[in-house]
């Protein structure tokens, strides 16, 4: 009965824990509602243009002036982003990706992770406040560039200026700021004041996307929606059923606000210094926004003020989202499991490093995983194999009460006792073991470093399916082996038929899974034959 207890905790243990990851996306606490009309920071300005433009914070300003020139793209390419700048508002309305591709064909377009066409996703930028542009302009401003295209080339960075000056004094400096090598663009504005009075100005910035984009499959459960963080609050998601019911109202020092999706993320990181106002808006259920409202900037008549953010377009790269803002690399999404798998993953990496091959490393870090565990798998094999040598006994009362179920179970309870055989000695083993594995299960998952990865021959992508099922195969037949190798103490003629066919329908459970996740498993089982084949030889020569 052991084995065939530890399959079943084995999986209701595992799909326990993907329902209640998706129980707590479904049901987890919601913000207080708040009342659109009295504190809604997002008052749309009206006329051409339908972009969400929040409310500065300390009063309105009703849009007055008219925009005259035509907009235009503007292209921006340095060796990590190829980026497309509406001259209308300065919003970033494309971003490719240029070191990874959509597929892992060698031929395959860089992957575009912001884009505006039917599912739109784009990266919004502003002044709001009495005297900020994108209130008092009509159909937000439209800025002058010097060129249409600008490119990296050689140099460390490249700074975009777009400038805007307003009918009643206000000359606004919008820069784009790439580096080399990074996938974060400071975006700052210097505002000079040229009117005879104070003008207060307030950044704010937006992650706005179809909230119709597909998400992961029920097989494989990721994330595609946003997230946010607080001084109080290290990472909470917040997805598009949370934005419809209810605005987001936080106020914070530093936080960050994203947009999450498998293996990448947009985030916008407003400075630390002041309190941060975080939003979300709903936009008729077909468009989400979550942004943020920087502190305001009074500037007196003559003088510059200046005000900045940061916007990090690209994949989840754990050192540079933890680099650039507290918690920012938790949006690499472990689970509640996260404290376990951050630092298998750190150790994936450091194995990567030295064998370069990931799929090399997956069984490596398999088998350190598996070689520290060894004490408590050789517990579980242990109890595992003193139900074994009862087998013969037990094939006797099966024999002498056969269909008497009860008499049956209180003389197995009588033999167990005699025997000094606790049947629920595997499983405490197996409990403490399975976070460890789940949270490996994660990391497989999440980590962008596996995505397009290559094994070796027919595998060609660890994080995509096996195309020639080779491996889900491999790993049936490994877990069957197993399954022969343990004790079958089941009675009931249909549990023992379910448990027969145990392996076939683990095979076809892992035909969609992704290679990486399947090779894990596989070593691991075959890892688990060989333990169970030696303790099991030792406790044979102790009995002798």
């Amino acid at each position: 009965m052991e084995s065939q207890r530890n399959f079943l905790v084995i999986a209701l243990v595992f799909v326990s824990f993907l329902l209640f990851m998706k129980w707590q996306e479904d049901n987890a606490p919601q913000q207080a509602p708040v009342e659109q009309a009295a504190t809604n920071p997002a008052v749309s300005t009206p006329a051409e243009s339908d972009d969400f433009v929040p409310t500065g914070t300390t009063e309105q300003a009703a849009p007055q002036q008219a925009t005259v020139a035509n907009s235009q793209l503007i292209e921006v390419t340095t060796d990590t982003l190829a980026v497309k700048i509406n001259t209308n508002g300065g919003d970033i309305v494309e971003a490719k990706l240029l070191q990874y591709n959509e597929t892992n064909e060698d031929d395959s377009d860089p992957f575009t992770i912001l884009q505006n066409g039917d599912h739109r996703y784009i990266a919004q930028s502003g002044l709001t406040g009495p005297q900020g542009i994108d209130r008092t302009v009509t159909g937000r401003p439209i800025y002058d560039v010097s060129a249409s295209s600008f490119t990296l080339g050689d140099k460390e960075s490249l700074t975009v200026d777009l400038t805007y000056v307003s009918e009643d004094g206000i000359n606004v400096v919008k820069s784009f700021i790439f580096t080399r090598g990074h996938y974060d663009i400071e975006v700052k504005y210097d505002v000079t004041n040229n009117t005879a009075a104070n003008a207060t100005v307030q950044l704010y910035g937006q992650l706005k996307q179809a909230t119709t984009i597909a998400s992961g499959s029920g097989l494989i459960p990721t994330y595609r929606g946003a997230a946010y963080s607080t001084a109080d609050t290290r990472y909470e998601k917040y997805d598009f059923d949370d934005i419809a019911d209810a605005a987001l109202a936080e106020k914070t020092s530093g936080g960050w606000v994203a947009m999450l999706q498998h293996y990448f993320v947009s985030a916008w990181v407003p400075q630390d210094q002041g309190v941060n106002e975080l939003y979300t808006r709903s936009h008729n259920n077909a468009d989400a926004s979550i942004g943020f409202k920087a502190p305001a900037v009074a500037i007196a008549p003559g003088e510059t003020g200046t005000t900045s953010a940061k916007l990090f377009v690209g994949p989840k790269d754990q050192d540079a989202l933890s680099a650039l803002a507290p918690n920012l690399d938790l949006t690499v999404d472990y689970g509640i499991l996260f404290f376990i798998s951050q630092p298998l993953f750190w150790l994936l990496t450091l194995i990567q490093g030295v064998v370069v091959n990931w799929g090399i490393a997956i069984i490596i870090i398999t088998i350190i995983v598996k070689g520290i565990m060894y004490p408590l798998t050789k517990a579980q094999y242990t109890s595992m194999a003193k139900m074994r040598a009862l087998q013969p006994k037990m094939e006797q009362l099966k024999a002498r009460f056969g269909d008497d179920r009860q008499k049956m179970s209180q003389a197995m309870m009588e033999l167990y006792r005699k025997e000094k055989v606790n049947p629920m000695g595997g499983c405490l083993p197996l409990l403490i073991q399975m976070p460890i594995f789940l949270a490996l299960y994660w990391v497989f998952l999440e980590s962008v470093e596996l995505r397009h990865a290559e094994f070796g021959l027919w595998l060609t992508d660890l994080s995509a399916k096996d195309p020639l099922y080779i491996l889900p195969i491999l790993m049936g037949i490994s877990m069957y082996i197993m399954q022969k190798m343990q004790p079958m103490t089941i009675q009931d003629p249909t549990q023992r038929k379910i448990m027969q066919y145990m392996p076939v329908a683990f095979t076809v459970f892992f035909f969609w899974f992704p290679s990486g996740l399947v090779l894990y498993w596989f070593i691991s089982n075959v890892i688990s034959i060989i333990q169970m084949k030696i303790i099991f030889n030792q406790l044979d020569k102790q009995q002798k």
